[in-house]
């Protein structure tokens, strides 16, 4: 006896598509073996454990570095932009001789050096004009002598130099504009006169007597210095021989990975 079922069009669907036969039901996988627990550490009943809750009221979250977070002044963000940019653009050779400076114990002694021939301050040059003053109203003639001090000041340095008269010249690094000694090296190598570049300008006005200084200039010392001096001339001479290649062209940690990456593949393809 055959079955027609009640809805014909069914019927027609079925002919029309092959339907697939009902999937079996596969039997669950036995339950795996428990692993045997580990051994409970043996607690201290004297010391209660209390956890935090770092909730609104709770214990107070532990220490994040925040630095990225922060907003730093404007004139911190201008420092940080033109460093990078420093870094990243090419730096001729005449600029990039300035980043070349003397290490940190050949400009401690020159340092030394140069304060045993500080000039005298305001306070000192008063004193001595009030005794020389005294002193001629007495009828006494005071001798004068022109002391061996430090010179200092871009105008009077470089007319040191034009003259020969300057035993060495310490230059600032980071003198703004650099425009205005970026030309001093070439004048002291054409004259054949040592140079040293130092960092700081406030440093070298400390030793004047001044707020900064971009330059400044020895013309004598004393006998028991002669050696110092020419241990320091010895030592620039070395530094800044040669011929100064360019600088800067530092690329971001970004683009060198990118570079990497391409080198990869390229020796990878080369294979």
């Amino acid at each position: 006896m055959t079955v027609y079922p009640k809805n014909p069009a069914s019927v027609r669907q079925c002919q029309v598509s092959t339907c697939p036969a009902p999937k079996r039901r596969v039997a669950a996988a036995p339950a795996a073996a428990k692993k045997a627990a580990a051994p409970a550490k043996a607690v201290n009943p004297l010391f209660e454990k209390r956890s935090r809750t770092y909730g609104i009221g709770g214990a107070l979250p532990p220490k994040r570095d925040l630095h990225r977070f922060v907003k730093w002044p404007k004139y911190v963000r201008i420092q940080r932009q033109r460093r990078v940019l420093t870094q990243r653009l090419k730096v001729p050779p005449t600029l990039n001789r300035f980043t070349k400076t003397l290490d940190k114990s050949t400009a401690s002694s020159l340092f030394k050096l140069l304060l045993k021939y500080r000039p005298e301050d305001r306070a000192a040059k008063r004193e001595r004009l009030l005794k020389e003053a005294e002193a001629r109203t007495g009828g006494v003639e005071v001798e004068k002598k022109r002391p061996v001090v430090v010179k200092f000041g871009i105008n009077h340095v470089t007319q040191l130099v034009e003259a020969g008269k300057a035993s060495l010249v310490v230059i600032a690094h980071d003198v703004d504009p650099i425009e205005i000694v970026v030309w001093l090296p070439a004048l002291c190598k054409k004259m054949g006169i040592p140079y040293v570049i130092v960092k700081g300008k406030a440093r070298l006005g400390t030793v004047v007597h001044k707020k900064n200084a971009t330059a400044l200039c020895l013309t004598s010392v004393k006998n028991e210095d002669q050696r110092e001096l020419a241990k320091i001339a010895e030592s620039a001479a070395s530094l800044y021989e040669g011929r100064i290649s360019w600088g800067g062209g530092i690329l971001g940690t970004k683009s060198q990975a990118r570079l990497r990456k391409r080198e990869k593949v390229l020796a990878k393809e080369a294979r």
